[in-house]
């Protein structure tokens, strides 16, 4: 396939295209207003685009199932034995810029699927975003789920197994509320036993992005492209927020179950800069969509508008949280304090009884 991209590359000026296809883009809205573009496709260029789209799916399938293994296995070793050559650093380095690689082409990927009817140009800050971005993401991720297999070596396959299980039945389980036909349009050769089989082994590379990242093309079983068209902040911010929370809890859990292997380790200052580090890719990752996102033109709202409706929901829950245990306080001491009424009244009612009882035997 390199080598066909490559000659078709080499000969696409030399030789004349004998048809030619028209394609229809629409510009970014300026002033309101979008122009619709038409241009020409040559044979050529339509295989190269085909060739570009086909290697920027197989670097997200290797970066996920291939990388990010390898990188979370070499530091584990690494930590185990408390040395890292300079052979095993520089493949590391590889094994994490792969990721990131296959991450950023995720991102671009979907960018284009979403606004497959506009002219999307990326620009270079936009490229340093997403690397920033996906780069403390990942590199904080792999390094808490290593420092937590270090000390509880059993539980943190668990950790991985209820991870991945919730990445790969969740697509599955909005498909089936949805009550959407089951899809059959994605290859005319495969029979419903081979669609079923692609399927799965597309939300299985889903599965294996959310492992470690936040997967920008989400999986939807309902549409006739696979991805969801839709940008849904919620879901992003409700990622995020429950990640932080798992991060913390897995250090928090090495932080107390941690050997004498770590005595020469400072675990509140590591464990502080692996937070500090995973909050540093969320602020990139606000920065790129709130300003060097291509198509931010065409949001309906912003990230920072979702996440302060989010930030006030959990205030409503909490505020309400507390409002409930205010009644259920104020219902349990109320017997008490009826208890204590009566038992003052009965005391009241003695004292004047006996008062007015020696008052009639002085008369």
């Amino acid at each position: 396939r390199c080598v066909e991209a490559f000659y078709i590359y080499f000969r696409a000026g030399t030789v004349e295209d004998p048809y030619v296809s028209i394609t229809k883009k629409r510009q970014m809205p300026k002033d309101g207003y979008s122009e619709e573009i038409e241009k020409e496709v040559g044979q050529a260029e339509g295989k190269l685009c085909t060739h570009r789209s086909a290697f920027s799916r197989a670097s997200v399938i290797q970066a996920f199932l291939g990388s990010a293994p390898q990188l979370t296995l070499q530091l584990y070793i690494s930590v185990l034995q408390q040395e890292i050559t300079v052979a095993r650093s520089i493949f590391m380095l590889l094994s994490l810029l792969s990721i990131v690689y296959g991450a950023l082409r995720c991102n671009i990927l979907a960018i284009k699927i979403k606004y497959d009817d506009y002219n999307i140009r990326v620009k270079p800050a936009a490229y340093l975003c997403i690397f920033m971005w996906r780069s403390f993401e990942i590199a904080t991720r792999v390094t808490v789920l290593v420092l937590f297999g270090s000390v509880l070596r059993i539980w943190v396959f668990l950790v991985v197994l209820l991870n991945f299980l919730a990445f790969f039945l969740y697509p599955w389980i909005l498909f089936w509320l949805s009550k959407s036909p089951f899809p059959e349009n994605i290859e005319k050769e495969l029979s419903r036993v081979g669609t079923t089989i692609v399927l799965c082994l597309l939300t299985f590379l889903y599965a294996g992005i959310n492992m470690f990242c936040w997967s920008a093309a989400q999986v939807e079983l309902s549409d006739p492209d696979l991805i969801s068209k839709s940008q849904n902040w919620y879901r992003m911010t409700v990622y995020y927020i429950v990640r932080l929370m798992e991060n913390a809890f897995l250090l928090l859990m090495w932080y107390i179950y941690r050997t004498d292997f770590y005595l020469y380790v400072c675990a509140p200052m590591l464990f502080l800069q692996l937070l500090i580090g995973y909050c540093m890719g969320i602020f990139f990752m606000l920065v790129f969509y709130q300003f060097c996102h291509p198509c931010k033109k065409l949001f309906s709202s912003s990230i920072t508008e979702a996440l302060l409706s989010c930030f006030k929901i959990l205030y409503f829950i909490c505020q309400h949280h507390k409002s409930t245990l205010l009644t259920r306080k104020v219902a349990i001491k109320s017997p008490e304090n009826t208890d204590e009424a009566r038992g003052s009244s009965k005391t009241i009612d003695s004292q004047n009884r006996s008062t007015h009882q020696s008052v009639s035997s002085n008369a």
